[in-house]
């Protein structure tokens, strides 16, 4: 069983950036920072490990901030553009995930003096990521943070762009919400749009996950921008698109639909068939047929309406598969769904219903009883 998460904090780790931190600084105070960050250690779980290493820096080091800054920054692991999960801290210096209790030092300490804890969050992503640490930035100055967002988007560096799109995320997940990008999130879309054509997918990958972001407040913007970006779009500028539009694809938004030709359906004799009882535990035997009125592109997905413990049915949308079909062409697909009991879903057992979705609309539904 491989060892949880938390265990990439523990005594070895506060060693080896003690190791690094006295290197570099005569002020460090090595005792105090060991006797800190390891009291306890081991009871305490993956985030406030974090927290206890990063307030230990604080404790072995002066009340200066640019002190403890300017030695962090000269303890890190020379710059690197490994992937993320290959950071990681040796002879030469800090990185991996040992970085990220210096990141709250910074943001603890240099909330105030922004233009300096920028650039040295920068220099942290470089050696692992900063894009928790910067939010608070684009949350208390988000004119200037946004400025350092641009220049990053530009630099050399795969983590320091990826840090551009990250690390504005309206809604990181684990990250603090950026609430003025949530309602209004225009100041993004230029800086989106400077890196939807990166050369690294890791960083076209943010730009969509921050698209979705967007999406799920302000759906019509993400759509409007996909039928913008979409035109013309090279093969990873298309994936990119499809990816930030996942979320209103699901929902079956007219506007992300259309972006990928997808319309309307035009479709007759129209047949769902599926079992009326199901067990938890069993697979679902789902058929679904039609004939094309129309040569016509089509996204057929399937939704499982669970219902909950008020009583109401809750829908939840799987995928299913695309198809270009002619014209009075007759097209049969079959679907083996395993109903299994899962952690993040509570089972009743009672009437639920099965219907199928193309291009976002309704076609057929039917319902079934689900028993434990």
């Amino acid at each position: 069983m491989p060892e949880p998460f938390k265990t990439l904090y523990n005594p070895e780790m506060v060693r080896q950036m003690a190791d690094h931190l006295a290197r570099v600084s005569p002020e460090f105070e090595r005792d105090v920072f060991e006797g800190t960050g390891l009291y306890g250690l081991d009871a305490l779980e993956m985030m406030a490990r974090s927290e206890q290493i990063s307030l230990a820096i604080d404790a072995a080091f002066p009340d200066d901030p640019a002190l403890k800054r300017t030695a962090m920054i000269a303890a890190l692991h020379p710059e690197t553009e490994r992937p993320i999960d290959q950071l990681a801290m040796d002879e030469t210096g800090i990185a991996g995930w040992a970085v990220e209790p210096m990141a709250r030092v910074i943001v603890r300490n240099g909330i105030g003096t922004p233009r300096e804890s920028l650039a040295a969050l920068a220099e942290m992503t470089k050696r692992f990521t900063a894009e928790f640490a910067v939010r608070p930035f684009f949350r208390d100055h988000p004119d200037l943070t946004l400025e350092h967002a641009h220049a990053w988007a530009t630099a050399d560096n795969v983590h320091l762009r990826r840090l551009a799109s990250e690390g504005s995320r309206p809604l990181l997940p684990w990250g603090i919400k950026l609430h003025q990008f949530v309602e209004n999130p225009a100041p993004l879309i230029p800086l989106l749009t400077k890196l939807r054509d990166d050369p690294e997918e890791y960083v076209r990958r943010s730009v969509a996950n921050n698209l979705n972001d967007i999406a799920k407040n302000q759906p019509d913007l993400v759509a409007e921008l996909a039928q913008d970006w979409i035109q013309g779009a090279t093969r990873p500028r298309s994936r990119l698109v499809k990816h930030a539009c996942r979320t209103l694809i699901k929902q079956g938004h007219p506007g992300a639909l259309a972006a990928f030709g997808y319309t309307t359906p035009q479709l007759s004799d129209v047949a769902l068939q599926a079992p009326d009882q199901v067990k938890l535990g069993e697979a679902m035997e789902i058929e679904f047929s039609f004939t094309a009125e129309t040569e016509q592109s089509l996204l057929i997905d399937y939704v499982l309406h669970f219902l909950r413990k008020n009583g109401q049915l809750s829908p939840k949308v799987f995928k299913w598969t695309e198809l270009t079909v002619k014209a009075g062409e007759q097209t049969q697909i079959t679907k083996r769904h395993p109903y299994r009991k899962v952690t993040t879903r509570a089972d009743y057992p009672g009437a639920q219903k099965l219907s199928v979705q193309v291009n976002g609309v309704t076609v057929a539904e039917t319902g079934f009883e689900l028993s434990l």
